[in-house]
């Protein structure tokens, strides 16, 4: 039987659920109380970027990362094994690969070694709900090579991020609590886009046992299409009675595919970033109330919003009849369009509350 509710340290989610990127310690353009009213669950933040940036012991010593950015629901803390695919695959001028670590070289000269002993405990010192274990990130058309390097490194991290959180929580007199009374740790399925690495990775992670699972890798092909047989395969690895976590995803549609294959939780900076440049997604005009939203996966249930179009200049309509956003309730599409045409950042605002409501509304009605 699939899950879906969890018990975290800081309050109970459904499932599915999407949690918005909060990288650096902050959902951009949005405060706690934005993100409550888009009833935003939780929040995915970053191990690398936030030991870059304001740094571990700035975070440990005011409380924890819900304390330094006034958040009192969960936290995800990524690991930094996609930094790989992100920044040192990219340009090996930021890094590179050991066997035993990652080290990162920022463009400010700063150098930033990660281990899974260290991931593992910068995420304890920040306090996060659901923590997740080192790994090497890889697209799926890399070399079969390098997938099951990546794969193979993936699965000897793991164990080594398991065994230090087994000794963090024993020090801490934290393994044997109720629901709830730890955090949670993840292990990432690597194998790119080889289902015999997928099993193999998967098998022993499972074997050395997780309270959720991630996919991992670049879940789209070089046409930017969705893995669907690799993401579907891989789901299936994954315990039923466990959270099943497809990491970056993504386009509306691309969740609801997900959420058919097993997937319950889902993060992504689609929503912000395409707000942030003037597109907007609305559910399709058909429907008159959110009652009437129904989810296929082929993507016929939303549309895009530009909020520029010239055609809106007079428009006192909301952006969406169906949307109880901040912004839907209170502005109409004519005001929205004057705050982007003038630059004014409180432009910005309404529109990232208004792609994160319909992200909250997405995954509400795929509940």
């Amino acid at each position: 039987m699939s899950v879906n509710e969890v018990v975290l340290p800081h309050g109970k989610i459904f499932l599915p659920a999407f949690f918005p990127d909060g990288t650096n310690g902050v959902v951009r353009c949005m405060d706690s109380a934005d993100l409550k009213n888009c009833r935003i669950q939780g929040i995915v933040m970053n191990v690398y970027h936030l030991m870059n940036r304001p740094g571990q012991s700035v975070i440990k010593n005011l409380g924890g990362l819900n304390k330094f950015i006034n958040w009192d629901r969960p936290i995800i803390t990524d690991s930094g094994g996609f930094q790989v695919f992100s920044l040192i695959r990219e340009n090996s001028k930021f890094g590179e690969v050991q066997p035993d670590k990652i080290i990162f070289r920022t463009e400010n000269g700063k150098k930033i070694i990660l281990t899974p002993e260290k991931c593992i405990k910068s995420q304890f010192a920040y306090e996060p709900d659901i923590m997740m274990c080192l790994d090497y990130c890889t697209h799926p058309e890399d070399s079969l090579e390098l997938n099951k390097k990546a794969a193979d490194i993936t699965v000897k991290w793991a164990r080594r991020c398991k065994e230090e959180y087994i000794k963090t929580l024993e020090s801490r007199k934290e393994n044997n609590g109720p629901p709830g009374s730890r955090p949670l740790l993840f292990g990432i399925i690597q194998g790119g886009g080889s289902l015999p690495l997928r099993r193999e990775c998967a098998e022993a992670l499972v074997d050395v046992g997780f309270d959720g699972f991630g996919f991992g890798g670049w879940p789209l092909n070089s046409s930017g299409e969705l893995l669907e047989e690799v993401l579907g395969y891989t789901a299936s690895l994954m315990p039923d009675n466990l959270i099943k976590y497809a990491m970056g995803l993504g386009k509306p549609e691309e969740i609801a595919a997900c959420v058919k294959m097993g997937y319950n939780l889902f993060d992504c900076v689609i929503p912000t970033r395409e707000a942030r440049h003037n597109r907007l997604y609305v559910f399709s005009e058909e429907y008159e109330s959110a009652n009437d939203i129904d989810i296929t996966p082929e993507g016929r249930f939303y549309q895009h919003y530009y909020p520029l179009d010239d055609k809106y200049r007079r428009d006192s309509r909301p952006v969406s009849a169906v949307c109880d956003c901040y912004c839907c309730q209170n502005y109409s599409r004519a005001y929205l369009r004057h705050l982007n045409i003038i630059g004014d950042s409180l432009g910005n605002r309404l529109a990232t509350i208004h792609n994160l409501r319909f992200y909250t509304m997405l995954t509400e009605a795929l509940r």
